[in-house]
């Protein structure tokens, strides 16, 4: 009795230590949210301006990572919302909606009235009813330098039939965050997790909330057991069995002044809602066997045809307090829920070794291996996943080339029944990439318009992504990058850079449901 009391109030006592930090976050964020307020309000005054939805044919959408990119569930479509695109010295973020027609192999930009503000590592979940419906919760906004931040807890529906935005205001929901996660669980949308962050503060969350897509109403779930801990940019799915699964992530401490210890997880949690129990749901900690995915953060995730899920790419870190060294990923990794495994993806022909898309190096020996080299896409964090009729489409995201962000354009597609070839739907080239060095000073009027972003050809923002060790073994040390989730989510949903080290960003948002 007396160990269980003392086990109790350790944890009641965690509790009120992570509400004062998540106060003392609010407080000083605060100041920085009502400087943004301010530019987001004037961006929403020309978003008022369009009284009418306009469809424009386009050429492909600009460089960006953390959006979300979702499928219409009718239609041969995808959606590609938001995002965020960096140049060197400037932050670009967009609440611009484009549509890929996958039988026509064509881009349309929609400017529809009153849309979301301006964001990135938000989240975008996709239900049937009504003919279709998009809700987006949260992400962020972030100044045209990369160091303020404003976290919105927003939620919104875009009526694809319709093509009408509107704006869901239902009490109770969660706090302002990003890299948090969604997914739709019968009628309900289910998020977990997240991030707040302001210049000198951040907190982490791992609470789960549930909006009734019947009632318009939200609720905080407080399930059973042991569940994750604190983490932007994870996995997360739904089994099935009707189970949730959250896997992986990313989360940061202070360990001391202007130095934080980056975790990167790679620990797995079934979420279940109990039979018989309206509203109660238990946490179980699973253990997966096979050929687990390396640690890493910014990875991407779908859902393949018979249930399993995706996971693409991401970068693994090596952090030190005055460095940052990172290790880009393109492999292919499937998770069968029915049997707790993990599996590599392989295709099943392979030629020699290559990879589109990368900027070409000063040292290469000389030409590739005699044969063809496989088209795939190059390694890449924070890139959109989305699949339609068992294909599964791969669009943006981000590397580093040295001191240089590159951020992708790039469309490919992969027939996930046949697993033989990646496909090149957009190509992109990253050496003609617009890159500016950091600079001193900062022009006011340089960062209204870099914040604003919205034009054609320098739509494109930027985000930090997070960084992190790996959970378990492989932790990282220095000021790090940030945990955004990301646009499925890329993922965090993060993006500022660290004062001593080059841009990075986040994991992007999850989004094939």
């Amino acid at each position: 009795m007396g160990k269980k009391g003392k086990k109790e109030k350790k944890g009641r006592g965690a509790e009120k230590t992570a509400a004062k930090m998540e106060k003392k976050v609010s407080k000083r964020s605060r100041k920085e949210e009502e400087d943004l307020e301010a530019l987001i309000a004037h961006f929403q005054t020309l978003d008022a301006r369009k009284t009418q939805v306009v469809e424009t044919p386009c050429s492909p959408p600009s460089p960006r990572l953390n959006a979300s990119l979702s499928t219409h569930p009718e239609k041969d479509e995808l959606i590609l919302f938001g995002g965020e695109y960096f140049n060197g010295q400037k932050t670009f973020l967009y609440n611009e909606l484009y549509v890929y027609n996958i039988r026509k192999d064509s881009w349309t930009k929609v400017e529809i009235p009153n849309p979301p503000p301006r964001r990135c590592a938000h989240q975008a979940v996709v239900v049937p009813q009504g003919g279709g419906q998009l809700w987006i919760f949260g992400g962020e906004f972030a100044s045209p330098d990369g160091e303020q931040f404003y976290h919105y807890k927003d939620l919104w529906v875009l009526h694809l039939a319709t093509k009408t935005w509107e704006q869901v205001r239902s009490p109770g929901g969660p706090s302002g965050r990003s890299g948090h996660r969604m997914v739709a669980w019968k009628r309900q949308l289910i998020l977990f997790g997240g991030f707040h962050e302001s210049t000198r503060d951040y907190i982490y969350y791992n609470d789960v909330y549930a909006f009734n897509l019947d009632t318009f109403t939200w609720s905080k779930l407080s399930p059973s057991g042991t569940g994750p801990t604190p983490r932007s940019g994870c996995q997360m799915t739904v089994t099935p069995q009707g189970n949730i699964i959250i896997y992986g992530g990313y989360s940061k401490q202070r360990v001391r002044k202007d130095v934080d210890r980056g975790t990167q997880h790679s620990d797995m949690f079934l979420l279940k809602a109990e039979d018989g129990s309206e509203g109660k749901w238990s946490w179980t900690r699973i253990n997966p066997s096979g050929a687990k995915p390396t640690p890493r953060s910014g990875f991407s995730v779908a859902v393949a045809p018979n249930h399993q899920t995706l996971l693409f790419g991401g970068v693994c870190d090596e952090e030190e307090e005055e460095s940052l060294e990172g290790d880009f990923l393109n492999d292919l990794h499937f998770y069968d829920p029915v049997r707790n495994r993990w599996f590599a993806g392989q295709l099943k022909v392979l030629a020699a070794p290559g990879a589109a898309g990368q900027l070409e190096s000063d040292d290469d020996d000389g030409p590739e291996e005699a044969g063809v080299a496989p088209v795939e896409p190059s390694p890449r964090s924070n890139a959109m996943l989305a699949v339609k009729h068992g294909r599964l489409y791969l669009y943006g995201g981000m590397f580093e080339a040295g001191d240089r962000q590159v951020t992708l354009s790039d469309l490919y597609c992969l027939d996930l029944h046949k697993m033989e070839e990646w496909m090149v739907l957009v190509e992109t080239d990253p050496e003609s990439q617009e890159w500016l060095e950091e600079t001193d000073t900062d022009e006011d009027s340089e960062e209204a318009e870099g914040a604003e972003g919205g034009g054609e050809e320098d739509e494109d923002e930027e985000e930090e992504e997070e960084e992190s060790g790996e959970e378990g073994g492989g932790e990282c040390w220095g000021t790090g990058r940030r945990g955004r989730g990301g646009a499925w989510g890329q993922g965090r949903g993060p993006l500022p850079r660290a004062h001593s080290s080059p841009p990075f960003f986040w994991s992007q948002d999850f989004k094939v449901y």
